[in-house]
């Protein structure tokens, strides 16, 4: 027969262990509390819970230091008068459907080629589009007005709307591949832009990622030849934006896969040509102009996402006819040659007799155009733009802004020129300069919480906000040197708009 199994006590010892620890933790509060229960007498009430303790008290929130600048009497103004726009709604719905119906031919005669028996729905032209709405919306005042809900919509449509086409830009596909080696300032190459069109029939200007945020220009490279930088693009509307400029078209980061929504959607077999996969497995592509066709100027994805700008396209020039103009503050773009404003202070004397600078707000505007240039860091605005249906006086565009914010680290004092040598400027301008240098409004503050409205924040370094701070004392400087010297009167100019000045708007607040 079998011996008495030694394990056994050890298992009645483990069972009674748990029925004690069971008696102990779960049966014997639970008497308790029947205990406790039952010396109460039915006539008496149940013990009141005890009262919530009140939620600690909190200062009020300051509002976001954004909301805050727009609500300012400053940014609230009217414009004298009705808007006047620059589009005819009609004319402009009937111009844009006859395009998107012709686009609409091309695209299925496209797929009939490539034997796609696949049914493809056309694509029909909504009024309410976002994109529609914006450039119906541009008038004398500006590309479009304060609070503008058009704006914000487009900006959404621009980030998150799949691409049905992409291709060169007008002005590469001019080129037709046939670049000029022997010039220093190359028309395209190293900025490699793309236009890319959405599924409701908007397009925007795509600008790829070439320089990380935290690299800064070498101190050696000249202007002309310096990298166009996507985050440029996107912080330059956002400055514009808080300037009440509004001059810079919406501009909206985005990661873009370079596979899907430009090689897979483009008909253009150049722009199809040029792309490959790197080494590193990365989805690549390179302009098509010869000194460019090269793998070392290409832009990748990782492998396939890209980060980029995109800024809403202007009216077609059919519809809104645009001026380009050099700016009278050009510089050389050469290696050694100087303009006539670099050697002589007195070079304002000579463009104030030369038409339109002598009898318009002109000159009043590229001094504004030369302050934000200033802000950006921006020396590369040797044109500008203006739309011809608003005169001499019109408002100047504020394209191309990819070269700014390459230095936080210089400030380049040339790009006053205009308004040290002129030493004139708006009054509205001056006074919204003056109340972004206040504590409560500092510009940095206002800038980086603006840029956290976009996808690809953070969008700038900190040093490039800080910057932005020591320029605009810069300006106040430069002005007020004017102002000793020729007067208040003399240089600041009385603009159409009667806006309060700072110290008087906390002087009412505070009665």
């Amino acid at each position: 027969m079998p011996g008495p199994r030694r394990d056994r006590p050890a298992v009645l010892l483990l069972l009674g262990a748990l029925l004690a620890a069971d008696l102990y933790f779960h049966l014997w509060p639970r008497a308790r509390r029947e205990l406790e229960l039952g010396r109460i007498s039915p006539g008496c009430p149940c013990p009141a819970p005890p009262a919530p303790r009140p939620p600690p008290s909190r200062a009020p929130r300051a509002a976001p230091a954004l909301r805050r600048l727009f609500a300012h009497p400053l940014y609230r103004t009217a414009p004298p008068g009705p808007a006047e726009p620059l589009l005819g709604a009609r004319e402009a719905l009937r111009y844009y459907r006859r395009k998107a119906a012709r686009w609409n031919r091309r695209h299925k005669l496209y797929r009939e080629e490539l034997n796609l028996t696949s049914p493809a729905a056309a694509l029909p032209l909504r009024p309410e589009a976002s994109w529609l709405q914006f450039q119906l919306g541009i008038s004398r005042d500006g590309l479009y007005p304060r609070s503008s809900p058009t704006v914000t919509r487009l900006l959404r449509d621009m980030r998150e709307l799949p691409t049905i086409s992409a291709d060169y830009s007008q002005d590469e596909k001019a080129l037709l591949g046939a670049c000029d080696c022997s010039q220093i300032v190359k028309p395209s190459g190293v900025h490699l832009k793309l236009v890319l069109r959405f599924q409701d029939f908007g397009k925007a200007m795509f600008k790829p990622m070439r320089q990380k945020r935290e690299e800064e220009t070498p101190e050696d490279f000249f202007y002309f030849v310096d990298f166009q930088r996507h985050n440029a693009e996107i912080a330059a509307f956002h400055l514009d934006r808080i300037l009440d400029f509004r001059r810079v078209p919406p501009t909206v980061g985005r990661l873009i896969n370079v596979t899907k929504e430009i090689l897979e959607v483009t008909k253009n077999e150049i722009l199809q040509s040029v792309f490959f996969v790197s080494p590193a497995s990365n989805v690549c592509f390179f302009a098509k102009c010869p000194y460019m066709c090269k793998t070392e100027y290409a832009v990748c994805g990782s492998p396939h996402l890209l980060e980029g700008s995109l800024s809403a396209f202007l009216p077609s020039l059919n519809l809104a006819p645009r001026l380009s103009i050099p700016n009278p503050w050009i510089r050389s773009y050469s290696f050694d040659g100087k303009e006539e404003w670099e050697v002589n202070p007195h070079y304002c004397n000579t463009v104030r007799e030369i038409y339109p600078y002598s009898n318009s707000n002109r000159l009043l505007n590229i001094v504004d155009m030369a302050i934000f240039d200033f802000l950006i860091g921006n020396m590369d605005r040797h044109h500008y733009e203006m739309f011809t249906k608003f005169g001499d006086d019109g408002f100047l565009l504020h394209l191309d802004n990819a070269r700014g914010f390459g230095r936080h680290s210089h400030d380049e004092i040339s790009i006053l020129a205009p308004l040290s040598q002129c030493c004139i400027i708006k009054r509205s301008t001056l006074l919204r300069l003056q109340l972004l240098a206040e504590p409560e409004y500092l510009l940095s503050d206002v800038m980086r919480e603006s840029l956290l409205q976009d996808p690809l924040a953070p969008v700038l370094t900190e040093p490039h906000l800080v910057a932005l701070d020591r320029r605009l004392q810069l300006i106040l400087a430069a002005v007020g040197k004017c102002i000793d010297t020729f007067g208040e009167a003399t240089v600041v100019a009385n603009d159409s708009r009667e806006p309060q000045s700072p110290a008087e708007h906390r002087a009412k607040l505070a009665t």
